[in-house]
């Protein structure tokens, strides 16, 4: 059958060939990318990939019959000998920071490999960034954290071999999905993506929201939501999620303006209405780099308590130069959640929700991972996350504040082990 296939394949073309000129493949080839001399990327197809669920739990240690990973001076993954062929610039610049979908999206375009993961017939490559985003990990000691920290070349280089997992407009079988969307190119991955209940099934707009379910420690199931910051015509869908998610925390992680819009305000002063859900502000506690508001929200004769913590000290253009801030909040959520009655999922956003909020998430679950097994591997961690929605953490530079912040906290575990 494929002999005779082919065979009417050849037919078919030479009869395209009297009749006039041949169509233009639908291939895109990239320009190469050197990447610390690294062999140039491979030429990327239109056909796009979806994650299939992890086969094992995510961030697991490793059991003692695993075979040892290699020492911190040589920082390939664990996972193949072979040159990845998922490299991208090594210094790509914030796409949520750049104003304009445009600007967004020329910025995507400088990052090599977008396909996401989980659709349709997969090609070797497809097949690769799979296997790469579901098994690829550098478990780490403390001591080789520390050391791996300050290698910044080597970070820059590991961070450029891990596939972003974008999405493909294709794949999102809605109409107008594009008037919910703060960036064009940034898009939920839908095997994992927020379904918000509406009455009208009639309508897929109406249950559509730009977030995805994060997995947490050890594959905890829809541990976190990440999201964009909402736009002045999906707060109420945001306000809905908050409370059919019943998430006890909210994260906002931007501010308001930065030279553009990055999120509206979407809170009240101290009432208001979001379509059917009532939210009132009881209190605000000012700290150093962030504002705590404790809300309530009411449905249907029900109510919820809810944190917001509004992080303002993440800098325009580039990371803080200190982790500091961004543990004291980590710390400050992660009581709350164990003081808080809800197991509902943590919500935390930016502006595109990819950023900034992979960069808190990460951090949080390396942080729970070198508190309770002493080791942490962050590799791993991100290519979860990428999993579950493209693009989480964009860039060597967030790559490298991750490490920073990990290496930070595991010098206050060590000085409180020593006290």
């Amino acid at each position: 059958m494929k002999v005779l296939y082919r065979l009417k394949e050849k037919v078919e073309y030479s009869d395209r060939q009297l009749k006039g000129p041949s169509v233009p493949g639908q291939d895109v080839h990239l320009a190469p990318i050197a990447v610390h001399g690294a062999q140039p990327p491979l030429s990327l197809t239109s056909s796009m990939v979806q994650a299939a669920p992890a086969p094992k739990p995510a961030f697991s240690v490793p059991q003692p019959h695993s075979p040892p990973c290699p020492a911190v001076t040589d920082i390939k993954p664990c996972l193949s000998s072979s040159p990845s062929p998922f490299k991208m610039k090594a210094a790509a610049g914030l796409q949520e920071r750049r104003g304009s979908n445009v600007s967004l999206v020329l910025d995507m375009s400088a990052l090599g490999s977008v396909e996401p993961l989980n659709c349709g017939v997969a090609t070797p490559r497809e097949r690769a960034a799979q296997e790469y985003l579901q098994s690829a990990g550098r478990t780490l000691s403390r001591q080789q954290l520390q050391d791996v920290t300050l290698n910044t070349q080597a970070l820059h280089a590991e961070f450029a071999e891990i596939p972003m997992n974008f999405v493909d407009p294709k794949d999102l079988d809605i109409p107008s999905h594009g008037t919910k969307n703060r960036y064009k190119t940034i898009l939920p991955n839908p095997h994992s993506r927020v379904f918000l209940k509406s009455k009208n099934s009639c309508d897929p707009l109406s249950s559509y929201i730009n977030a995805n379910y994060i997995r947490g420690y050890l594959g905890d199931e829809k541990a976190y939501i990440a999201t964009q910051g909402p736009m002045i015509n999906t707060v109420n869908d945001f306000w809905q999620m908050a409370w059919q998610e019943d998430s006890p925390i909210i994260v906002m992680i931007t501010k308001l303006k930065e030279k553009n819009e990055k999120c509206v305000l979407y809170w009240p002063e101290k009432r208001g209405i979001y379509g059917k859900v009532e939210v009132l502000v009881n209190s605000v506690r000012e700290c150093d780099h962030y504002t705590v508001r404790t809300l309530t929200l009411k449905q249907g004769g029900q109510s919820r308590k809810v944190h917001h913590y509004w992080y303002t000290s993440w800098p325009d253009h580039k990371t803080p130069d200190s982790a500091g801030p961004l543990l004291q909040l980590m710390t400050d959520v992660e009581e709350t959640i164990e003081a808080s009655a809800s197991h509902g999922p943590v919500i935390v956003h930016c502006s595109a929700g990819i950023g900034r909020t992979g960069c808190f998430i990460a951090t949080t679950i390396g942080c729970r991972q070198l508190r309770l097994e002493g080791v942490v591997d962050v590799l791993s961690i991100i290519c979860h996350l990428r999993a579950d929605r493209g693009g989480m953490i964009q860039t060597g530079e967030q790559y490298e504040f991750v490490h920073h912040a990990l290496s930070l906290y595991e010098s206050r575990l060590s000085a409180d082990a020593g006290q």
